[in-house]
């Protein structure tokens, strides 16, 4: 048995995707049977292995732990700010984790791409995963007859492209039934703003706010597609989550998503591009055979995102490096 801690930059009861991910780790390394503690930051705590979330937010912890113990093993998680912002906007500290690290974990399988030659040989894909929909939920279809709903589940800030499906939808035919339910909170007071004008002047579109996970759960059931319009993805949990429950996804074609939903995959659009959007949104309601085709593929990129893949992807890890 080690003790592993994971360093997380997500509080405790934090909803954000870092520590759900931090979480669902813990859970998995416990299976193998590891004693987990998931901490902030690194408080000078003996362990036999760290796993940092973060290259650049947990850049100091990195640092500190290498120094002292530069012979035990280190794993850094790079998210997708740290590939797609960080890694350009601050080099010296993103680089400097990747180059301590004895293993790197991305999450989708083109991140690589985003690393120098040099430290690609670290890398080690993880896809995210979710747990299938309980049969009954499944059984019972909530979805409208009068409606045609999209959700939306992210927060909402500028990586996230946040109110793009809104926009979409603004000016759409009369005798469309497409409505946008975002679910979500507001990084500040500015995107909350945003979100509540947005409700003002298009009827279209409902934001939730931040909602407990079980109710999402639901809105996979009750909606008739996800759309993810980010700018920047290290691998979207929401993508295997919409894919294990059987909802079909349109997603902007960032390398993050391409990642996960993979190179012919039929439900891209250009990032930012409001009008491929809202041409997208209106096939999939009035197409049945191109939303069919949107769950087909989904289906099949599924298997990838089950819990059991998950774990041995962890236990394939830890056995690389001696560690299991």
């Amino acid at each position: 048995m080690m003790k592993i801690i994971i360093i997380t930059p997500a509080k405790q009861k934090s909803l954000s995707g870092n520590r759900a991910t931090a979480q669902r780790w813990a859970f998995f390394l416990q299976q193998l049977g590891h004693q987990i503690t998931i901490s902030l930051q690194w408080d000078e705590t003996p362990c036999d292995l760290m796993i940092a979330l973060h290259a650049w937010r947990s850049a100091d912890t990195i640092s500190r732990f290498k120094a002292k113990y530069p012979q035990k093993p280190l794993i850094v998680a790079m998210t997708g700010t740290d590939l797609y912002r960080f890694i350009h906007s601050h080099p010296e500290p993103t680089l400097a984790s990747v180059k301590a690290a004895d293993q790197l974990v991305v999450l989708h399988d083109k991140a690589y791409l985003a690393l120098p030659e040099e430290a690609r040989h670290k890398v080690h894909v993880i896809y995210q995963s979710a747990i299938p929909l309980p049969l009954a939920m499944t059984q019972n279809n909530k979805r409208s007859q009068r409606s045609f709903d999209i959700c939306v589940v992210g927060h909402l800030r500028e990586e996230k492209d946040s109110l793009r499906a809104a926009y979409a939808v603004r000016e759409l035919p009369e005798s469309s039934r497409i409505r946008v339910r975002h679910y979500g909170k507001a990084h500040n007071e500015e995107w909350a703003e945003k979100a509540r004008e947005e409700m003002r002047i298009n009827s279209r579109y409902h934001w939730f706010g931040e909602v407990k996970h079980w109710q999402i759960r639901q809105a996979y059931v009750r909606c008739h597609l996800m759309v993810l319009p980010s700018i920047m993805e290290g691998g979207a949990n929401v993508i295997s989550e919409a894919t294990v429950a059987g909802l079909p996804v349109i997603a902007s074609d960032i390398i993050g998503s391409v990642g996960l939903l993979g190179d012919d995959f039929s439900g891209y659009y250009p990032v930012q591009d409001t009008d491929a959007l809202r041409e997208l949104l209106l096939k999939a309601e009035t197409d049945p055979d191109f939303i069919g085709l949107l769950r087909q593929q989904g289906d099949q990129r599924a298997k990838l995102f089950v819990p059991e893949m998950e774990g041995q992807q962890w236990r394939e890890l830890l056995t690389f490096m001696g560690l299991q």
